[in-house]
């Protein structure tokens, strides 16, 4: 019924239009930043092209940017992409035992030339879940832009970005109850700065200058379906005091930390103590997602899979 270009003021194309703008308002809401501060694109791996393709143009042959081993492809690939620039791309690489970043090594990556750090909220392979804000702090101090991928981190909670002090923070709507989009958070301020990357007629707009073919209206429309999930269980197990979006996503995210902390520990002692079970990743619960990963002694990660698939008991490989 409202599959026609929003916008115009004939009723269907008003209805589609209202929808896409109550999506954006009711998603920034959640996420606790300026409407104008979130992009959605056609999913996190092309918003992070772009936002890397915007910044090729803001920085200098010789200026550095310093990813992470432990990423996603997503925040990788994207940067790596700019050498042919003379952008310098350095690795931050995890401890090869433990699958972990040391903060530590941090600061010996840091350099005058580092203009961007690119990492990871959660591991999507360990599920260890990292100190985002302090990790921000230190990459300001040197001056730099702190990009944040948080597709791994953003299904067991919306998050407040703006607590978490990233420059950029990128998310897939899909692996939140919604539609394949990517979700984008740029800080007003770095959007500012950067050159668009849409439509001429579009580069002055804020929203829609990080999205180059324009937004996909019925997803758009549809993120509406991921806020009325996190409302729906607000709702259902709400208190008095909590009446403010503010209020609501921490409960959410508190109820859906409850809950997984409750569910992980015995997943967790079994695969550790299993003889023929390696284990990646802290076999403790504490500051990790239920994101867990493990090889079997004599096995491939295929014919397990099928096993356990059998039981109705779905995981990747």
């Amino acid at each position: 019924r409202t599959k026609v270009q929003p916008y115009y003021a004939f009723e269907p194309s008003a209805t589609a239009g209202a929808r896409m703008d109550s999506a954006r308002e009711r998603l920034a809401a959640w996420l606790n930043i300026g409407l104008d501060e979130l992009h959605l694109g056609p999913s996190t791996s092309q918003n992070t092209y772009v936002i890397a393709q915007a910044l090729r143009q803001h920085l200098k042959p010789g200026d550095e940017v310093i990813v992470t081993n432990q990423d996603h492809e997503a925040n990788i690939g994207a940067w790596r992409r700019l050498e042919f620039a003379g952008i310098v791309v350095r690795e931050w690489k995890i401890d090869a035992d433990s699958g972990e970043l040391d903060p530590d090594d941090l600061d010996t990556w840091l350099c005058p030339r580092t203009r961007v750090v690119a990492f990871t909220h959660c591991s999507n392979v360990i599920g260890s879940v990292h100190p985002v804000r302090e990790w921000c702090e230190v990459v300001h101090r040197a001056g730099a832009i702190a990009v944040v991928d948080g597709v791994s981190y953003a299904p067991h909670g919306l998050p407040d970005v703006a607590a978490l002090g990233a420059d950029v923070y990128l998310f897939s709507l899909y692996k939140v109850y919604g539609p394949h989009l990517g979700a984008m958070v740029v800080r007003r301020e770095l959007a500012a700065a950067l050159p668009s990357q849409a439509h001429f007629f579009k580069s002055e707009a804020i929203p829609g200058r990080f999205t180059p073919a324009g937004p996909d209206h019925a997803q758009v429309a549809a993120v509406n379906g991921v806020v009325d999930y996190f409302e729906s269980v607000a709702a259902h197990h709400a208190r008095n005091d909590e009446k403010s979006v503010a209020a609501q996503a921490q409960r959410v995210r508190t109820l859906f930390q409850h809950a997984e902390s409750a569910l992980l520990p015995p997943l967790l002692d079994f695969l550790s103590a299993h003889p023929r079970v390696r284990l990646i990743g802290s076999a403790q619960p504490v500051d990790r997602a239920p994101t867990v990963a493990f090889t079997v002694e004599g096995l491939s990660s295929v014919e397990v899979a099928q096993s356990l698939a059998r039981l109705d008991i779905g995981v990747g490989h």
